[in-house]
């Protein structure tokens, strides 16, 4: 299984960014996925989540009402929309899915390499 992520980048204060995450591989099922990010000095932390089957979501309060996370359920890929981005959002951004790679067998999670995201003033 491999998670592919785009869309980092530079962007001033206030601007946007869109981040996709695509998992390929032997893909049972994916239970969820989710967008972690750690900033420098910082653990990680989890900013979003969405169950893949449901569509429900989930946001750390320090990005509710700034960042949509949605799924292509077809095309086993997450998008991460990040608007009114601030200085505090820079950090590595990570996906994570919990998958099932078999009908009977376990969920594991799996990672991406990580996507920067630079909010400058």
């Amino acid at each position: 299984v491999r998670l592919v992520e785009s869309g980092g980048g530079l962007v001033q204060v206030g601007g946007s960014l869109r981040l996709s995450c695509a998992a390929s591989g032997s893909i049972f099922s994916i239970n969820d996925m989710g967008w972690y990010r750690q900033a420098p000095g910082k653990q990680r932390e989890l900013a979003t989540s969405i169950t893949f089957g449901s569509g429900d979501t989930n946001y750390a309060d320090s990005v509710k009402g700034r960042f949509t996370i949605s799924r292509d359920y077809a095309k086993n890929t997450m998008y991460l929309e990040m608007n009114s981005l601030r200085l505090e959002d820079t950090a590595v951004y990570y996906c994570n899915a919990k998958i099932k790679t078999t009908r009977w067998g376990p969920i594991r999670s799996y990672w991406g390499q990580g996507t920067q995201v630079s909010v400058s003033s």
